[in-house]
């Protein structure tokens, strides 16, 4: 039998998203059912959520307090601070706060919410690491015509373009979810609201909206994937055309804390989705993606810190200050 007819068959009761009849809650499953290893997970989420949020909040205040961090390099790290923060943010204070009172329950309008907020942040993440590629290649590539190409309208643009593209993936999925009627209390094998997952859960057929959500998946993940795959193509070629191996060290380490992120954030969301398509393990799919919602958004900061010695600069000056 069919994971769809199987969702079918447990809709005894339906919710109806439309005109509010039902029990309108989901059920997260979370990561264990072993009530120590939830405490675990509780202790583990809530030391990463305030390390993800401390980290990124010192991005931030880092890039808008020093003047030598006013460029476009460091514009679109704040903005990424920004979306790692949403995306930690709509998704483990939730789980978090569900282990505290040991409930699994999250209400209809709660996990569209999640949906909506999850899509945007994650898209906003994908979007700005292509922004961020293109400023590489620019810099890297023609660095005479740098303050010309990448000048602060340009930047804004971008971060615009990021923006709405972000807002219309949130919306479509957000559309997709709302239009279907669920069981009073549907299952979801996750720790946040997941759209393939709730989608798995609706009465109705749900083939089409797959498809199209796996559609969106690919082009607002294969457009971004494919600038950043042709910048440093580019990039390459120009750092192995420098004849002296420190300037080539030089050149590369600029990018190497950029490249280090699209890594570790393309790496897993990639894999937890292809997976998914093909994989009736759910429960492992959860447990993997905790790497891109959680764990990437929480070295973020780290690994954009650690070898920049101008932020280094920036954090010695704002402990100056406060001290």
């Amino acid at each position: 039998m069919s994971q769809q007819t199987h969702s079918r068959d447990h809709c005894l009761c339906p919710l109806d998203s439309h005109n509010g009849t039902g029990a309108m809650e989901f059920i997260l499953l979370g990561l264990s059912d072993d009530p120590q290893v939830q405490l675990l997970i509780l202790g583990l989420f809530l030391s990463m959520f305030l390390v993800t949020i401390t980290g990124n909040l010192l991005i931030i205040l880092a890039v808008s307090s020093a003047s030598h961090l006013h460029t476009p390099m460091y514009f679109f790290l704040s903005i990424l601070s920004v979306s790692d923060i949403g995306l930690v943010s709509c998704t483990i204070p939730k789980m978090i706060w569900n282990i505290h009172l040991h409930s699994r329950t999250i209400s209809h309008a709660g996990c569209l919410l999640q949906v909506s907020l999850f899509n945007f942040c994650a898209c906003f993440d994908s979007v700005i690491l292509a922004a961020m590629a293109y400023d590489r290649l620019v810099a890297i590539c023609h660095p005479l015509h740098y303050p010309v190409i990448v000048n602060p309208r340009v930047c804004n643009i971008l971060a615009l373009v990021s923006f709405c593209v972000s807002l219309l993936d949130s919306q479509a999925h957000f559309l997709m979810i709302v239009s279907h009627t669920f069981c009073t209390r549907a299952e979801i094998p996750h720790f946040f609201c997941d759209p393939p997952q709730v989608l798995r859960l609706a009465c109705e057929d749900t083939s089409t909206d797959n498809l199209l959500m796996y559609f969106i998946g690919a082009l607002l993940g294969g457009i971004p994937i494919s600038g950043i795959l042709y910048s440093y193509i580019r990039i390459v070629c120009s750092i192995l055309k420098v004849p002296s191996p420190d300037g080539r060290y030089k050149a590369f380490s600029t990018c190497g804390s950029h490249l280090s992120i699209v890594c570790l954030f393309y790496g897993t969301g990639l894999g937890v989705y292809l997976g998914s398509a093909v994989s009736q393990s759910l429960r492992k799919g959860a447990v993997t993606s905790v790497m891109y919602t959680t764990v990437v958004p929480m070295l973020n900061p780290f690994i954009y810190s650690l070898r920049n010695k101008d932020i280094k600069r920036a954090f010695r000056n704002i402990l100056h200050k406060t001290v």
